[in-house]
């Protein structure tokens, strides 16, 4: 071997600790440190308590952007820290694959703990069995252990954090583009709960806006779709339907009209497949089939795809592309099926459907 000195050895190597190894790096774990960053640092925090609600053990979650450039993240769940306990729930950071299914949503890359690290100061609550513990962290290290501060009515967590200004750009948020994410999150859970709310100087009261969509993707399409000129048929289509072939659920609402359309929105695991996939691909193969019509079904055409699965595999690292054997199969089948069964129950809006697309 070579006496270089430019060899590289175990001497070379540095191991980064607890918060340094984030730190140095933001953008591996919350993607950039410009306000798409930003963001990701609320939803880092936000995946404990929206699974919560999904299971059951919680009702609400409350985010608000603070006038004094803080965030809180409140929530009426369990308040034991995730199971790790206050401290473990703020600093431990998860290795390798977690357990993933339909019952759950994936927001985050390493969860509290990277919301932690990358903030200046922040501070974390659990309400439980009538007492309330409080910990607080400056730039992921905590000043003192967690102590229990006095009584407490009910049960919960409430983190508030202030990003730290000398990793992002921006220490802004975007209420706009967080209550898109939080209206996607509610309207394919419809069992969850959202409020956002914003107190940042706006020259009058609060904004606020309440995230609860009972009719599922139904609702979605009509949200997207409420602005469309001259709807081809008033009603929604709508379908759900779990298959064991999938290994999970199919939801599926669309409706056309004169206009554009929306086009078409689809997810897995209520994560955006903005580059579509095999559930989108079994869409269409499912609307081709109960029409008769050629491929370009699309003209006028809004529409959520949207699979719950136990096991999804993306295509690419940046999970923009559903990949899973099996599905587009499934959702072929149910689209075709309960498309074919609605068009033959309304000859009429279906005659407004093929006049649509193939034009006078």
């Amino acid at each position: 071997m070579s006496d270089s000195p430019n060899m590289y050895s175990a001497a070379n190597i540095k191991v980064l600790e607890w918060p340094e190894a984030i730190r140095q790096r933001p953008g591996m774990y919350v993607g950039s440190t410009s306000r798409r960053g930003l963001h990701q640092l609320v939803y880092e925090v936000l995946e404990r308590p929206v699974n919560e609600v999904l299971a059951g053990c919680a009702t609400r979650v409350d985010v608000t952007l603070m006038a004094d450039g803080r965030i809180r993240v409140e929530d009426d769940g369990v308040g034991d820290g995730g199971g790790l306990g206050l401290e473990g729930m703020m600093t431990h950071v998860r290795a390798g694959v977690r357990p993933w299914d339909r019952r759950t949503v994936d927001l985050s890359h390493v969860g509290a703990p990277v919301a932690n690290a990358l903030s200046s100061e922040l501070t974390a609550e659990v309400r439980r069995d009538g007492v309330r513990r409080v910990q607080r962290y400056e730039r992921g290290l905590a000043l003192a252990p967690a102590a229990p501060v006095g009584p407490a009515a009910g049960s919960g967590t409430t983190i508030v954090f202030r990003p730290d200004a000398d990793v992002f750009e921006t220490v802004e948020c975007s209420f706009d583009a967080l209550l898109e994410r939080f209206r996607e999150l509610a309207f394919l859970n419809r069992e969850l709960t959202l409020t956002l709310t914003d107190e940042r100087d706006q020259g009058g009261a609060p904004r606020q806006e309440h995230c609860r969509f009972p009719g599922g993707a139904r609702d979605f399409v009509g949200f997207l779709d409420s602005g469309a000129d001259n709807p081809v048929h008033p009603d929604i289509v709508h379908l759900e339907r779990e298959d064991p072939r999938l290994a999970g659920t199919v939801e599926v609402a669309l409706r056309w009209s004169e206009g554009p359309g929306a086009g078409v929105r689809s997810f897995a695991n209520s994560a955006p497949t903005r580059e579509g996939g095999t559930h989108v691909n079994g869409f269409r193969d499912g609307v081709v089939a109960a029409l008769g019509l050629p491929p370009a079904t699309d003209h006028g055409l809004t529409a959520v795809v949207s699979v719950k699965l136990d096991a999804p595999e993306f295509e690419g690292a940046t999970w923009g592309r559903l990949g899973s054997d099996g599905v587009r199969a499934c959702v072929a089948d149910a689209v075709r099926e309960h498309l074919a069964a609605w068009l033959a129950a309304h000859p009429e809006r279906a005659e407004a459907v093929v006049r649509r697309l193939t034009g006078p």
